[in-house]
């Protein structure tokens, strides 16, 4: 890939539908990764397609950020983590800021394939604006931004994450068919382990 593409790993959550911190949480059995924890398969995931993706943290997540550094990312601890998803995503750009463009994914998502998170860098690096994975008709995770949005991205509050850009730009949202069920699934609560 010609262009800068960084993947950024919003790791910063709280967890608290899950119960505990599910970032730690062992996927489940007779799954690919069993036993793996949840947010140490995606960060496998996002470097084995971006190796020089960078995972953002809340503070005092010292298990978790060394477990994402071995796993090789480069970790960024947000200090604001608790004011919502958008504060750490910014965090994450910023920490980046070189980059030609962005493939923002989320650490509870362990079963997006590396595969679909190089499909979107690779629409970055052809000129795409907005790209995001589409399976069976439905919009997922990761999406990737073009350095246009550096400015938009690294202001962003609260806890919509990009989904503000997202409305504000549906036009420039290149949707790319992947045959993968895990852009859709994140885990939220136990039960999504099962599913």
């Amino acid at each position: 890939m010609a262009a800068n593409i960084r993947g950024v790993l919003l790791a910063a959550g709280y967890s608290t539908r899950f119960g505990s911190n599910k970032l730690l949480h062992p996927l489940p059995a007779a799954l690919p990764d069993a036993g793996v924890p949840i947010a140490l398969a995606a960060a496998r995931h996002i470097v084995e397609a971006l190796p020089d993706a960078v995972a953002v943290i809340r503070p005092r997540a010292q298990k978790l950020g060394k477990m994402l550094r071995d796993a090789g990312c480069n970790t960024v601890v947000c200090k604001n983590a608790a004011e919502g998803m958008g504060v750490s995503l910014a965090e994450g750009v910023r920490a980046a800021a070189d980059a030609h463009g962005w493939v923002v994914a989320l650490a509870d998502m362990p079963y997006l394939l590396p595969d679909t998170i190089r499909t979107i860098a690779r629409a970055l690096s052809e000129g795409a604006v907005i790209a995001a994975p589409a399976y069976r008709g439905e919009r997922g995770h990761p999406v990737g931004f073009a350095r246009r949005f550096l400015d938009d991205l690294s202001a962003l509050r609260g806890d919509a994450g990009a989904r503000e850009i997202l409305s504000q730009h549906p036009d420039w949202i290149t949707l790319y068919d992947v045959d993968d069920p895990g852009v859709l699934r994140d885990i939220d609560k136990p039960s999504d382990l099962g599913a």
